[in-house]
């Protein structure tokens, strides 16, 4: 074989490995665009869901997620008091 054959040869075997990686791209792409159709249409679901039930209102007059609220503890309603315990300071909430 000479070598103009070769490289011709390594042309073609270069554009199919080319070809596969894009037809597997587009697939990707695929995937990922149902996938966030799918999300989209299960969110829209949810919030139909939620939408159908009563709402709460929260005392500001908002809707209320129903979450409990984490906030820290009123500094005068904390107590610290020393404990013989090898884990440092106790703390408890009046």
């Amino acid at each position: 074989m000479s070598f103009e054959t070769i490289s011709l040869l390594l042309s073609w075997v270069e554009l199919g490995v080319l070809l596969a990686i894009l037809l597997r791209l587009g697939r990707t792409f695929e995937l990922i665009a149902g996938t966030q159709r799918e999300l989209r249409r299960a969110i829209h679901h949810l919030g139909e869901q939620r939408a159908g039930r009563p709402a709460v209102t929260s005392g500001l007059g908002g809707l209320d997620t129903g979450l409990p609220s984490r906030s820290a503890p009123d500094p005068d309603d904390v107590a610290i008091g020393m404990d013989s315990g090898d884990f440092g300071p106790s703390f408890a909430v009046k």
